[in-house]
């Protein structure tokens, strides 16, 4: 059984009475009230969410004003660790769009935005290296790792 905040815990299918999804919410509170959540947990549960769901979140500076959306995440291979989410920003219907790989440590979601969080502005993150349809980002160069890391000012994933 995994536990939940307060008296609720999250039990799989079968062992309450109400089902939502694959996880029901059972309520051990001295009033036995049972109450159902719906858990997706093809892609989200309590702290996974699917990387279907992260591609196309908005990300927002550190004045809460939007400066780009989650293009996608590059996983290390061998480790398994997010190394970076690259976010997409400017251009006009997919055109003339700068792509910038963050370190995937440097975001954290705000649920008040729904969106992710950074600490740089739009200023700053003009200044940060990126790269657009036209031209091509190394991802196997570790000087470009070392480059994203350094400007962000956050340890390397590996």
């Amino acid at each position: 059984m995994f536990e939940a905040a307060g008296n609720y815990s999250i039990v799989p299918f079968g062992f309450g009475e109400r089902k939502a999804g694959r996880f029901i919410v059972a309520d051990d509170s001295p009033m036995g009230n049972a109450m159902a959540v719906k858990v997706d947990a093809r892609r989200e549960t309590v702290s996974l969410i699917g990387s279907d769901k992260v591609e196309g979140t908005a990300v927002y500076g550190a004045d809460d004003r939007k400066i780009g959306s989650v293009q996608r995440l590059m996983i290390d291979k061998i480790g398994g660790k997010v190394a970076y989410a690259v976010i997409s920003f400017g251009g006009f219907l997919g055109m003339g769009e700068d792509f910038y790989p963050l370190p995937w440590a440097s975001l954290t979601y705000d649920t008040r935005l729904e969106g992710y969080r950074v600490a740089v502005t739009e200023d700053q993150l003009k200044g940060a290296p990126k790269f657009n349809r036209n031209t091509d980002w190394d991802w196997s160069d570790r000087g470009r790792d070392r480059a994203v890391y350094d400007y962000y000012k956050t340890p390397i994933w590996s």
